[in-house]
């Protein structure tokens, strides 16, 4: 497995003040989006997209961070094609995210915490890097892992 660029540390971070702001939403805490972010970078490092979970805010059930950070970047850049961009998420990408990861052509994705549950980036499946489809991704797992799984766990205990 490469080394993990330390670029991608710093890109997380951001990704982790940013996945806080989803369960702040208005709605209150019952409510609350579970606090999940994701950033898409050009390649020269531009942040060209972002996105946190919004699906009670919403009442949208596609409405996850990675969705809506491609949203954002296709926006930005004027074309849904997002080659040679990287995409950070909190959380490892569900099969959904994942397919449309992959329909974007995003060529990096870096995740913090794994999802043993609905995982879609090396966990439960391995989407992002099947061979048998016709697009790829490159992954960098577990990137600030606790802060991110930290946001999780601090989030769904606050909610037993």
């Amino acid at each position: 497995m490469p080394a993990i660029p330390p670029l991608y540390s710093e890109w997380m971070l951001r990704a982790v003040a940013s996945a806080k702001l989803a369960a702040a939403h208005p709605l209150g805490s019952h409510h609350a989006d579970v606090p999940v972010a994701a950033l898409v970078f050009s390649a020269d490092g531009t942040l060209i997209g972002s996105g946190r979970n919004e699906r009670e805010l919403r009442q949208d059930p596609t409405a996850h961070a990675e969705i809506l950070a491609l949203r954002a970047a296709a926006e930005t850049t004027g074309d849904w094609h997002l080659t040679d961009t990287t995409l950070v998420v909190t959380l490892e990408p569900c099969p959904m995210c994942a397919g449309a990861i992959l329909a974007a052509r995003v060529r990096v994705v870096v995740f913090g915490a794994w999802d043993a549950k609905a995982g879609a980036g090396g966990s439960v499946y391995d989407l992002l890097r099947d061979r048998r489809l016709p697009h790829r991704a490159e992954v960098f797992a577990g990137v600030e892992e606790p802060a991110c799984a930290a946001l999780l766990l601090e989030f769904f205990e606050s909610r037993r």
